[in-house]
């Protein structure tokens, strides 16, 4: 699925206007799509010219941001811990820093330092923390993660699509 992304900016006068209209092709792992829409690592500003690339890095430094879609295919509760080790190395080349925060062998599982604004769009997806305590999401249920190790896993038979919006944050965490 490709996800159109509208930037807005300002022209040399001040003027509102669109910086880019374009369609943005999933980078896709394990049948996983990441959309990286937006961001930076550092505070933002404005007025902005909105010709912004995408950091190179998949999560943001503190003070950065990332915005874009995370899209989970239908029944991917458990995925074998060797063809999470298969996809690492395309893992790694697609989204930097991705595969450094997940843990190889309780694969999903990850602990970020940043916090993150998540919106299921589309379907449903079971959040799961420490000691397996799991909540189920539905379209229109949002979470705010606060640098908590956790896990999605989708056990339906649809896709799930989740807007994701991703704060660099200061960690006292090793």
């Amino acid at each position: 699925m490709n996800v159109r992304c509208v930037i807005t900016g300002h022209d040399s006068a001040g003027r509102s206007i669109i910086a880019r209209d374009e369609l943005i092709p999933p980078n896709e792992v394990l049948g996983f799509e990441f959309h990286r829409l937006w961001g930076s690592d550092e505070q933002p500003s404005i007025p902005t010219d909105g010709k912004s690339s995408v950091p190179r890095m998949y999560f943001p430094t503190p003070g950065g941001y990332r915005f874009g879609f995370f899209i989970l295919p239908p029944n991917t509760d458990v995925i074998p811990p060797e063809k999470f080790m298969a996809a690492l190395p395309e893992m790694m080349e697609k989204l930097p820093g991705l595969a450094d925060v997940l843990e190889p062998t309780n694969v999903g599982m990850h602990t970020t330092r940043t916090v993150d604004f998540d919106v299921v769009l589309y379907g449903q997806v079971w959040l799961e923390l420490d000691d397996n305590k799991q909540v189920l999401l539905k379209a229109g249920d949002c979470v705010v993660q606060n640098g908590t190790r956790h896990a999605w896993h989708n056990r339906s038979a649809d896709k799930c699509v989740l807007a994701v919006t991703l704060l660099g944050a200061r960690s006292a965490i090793p």
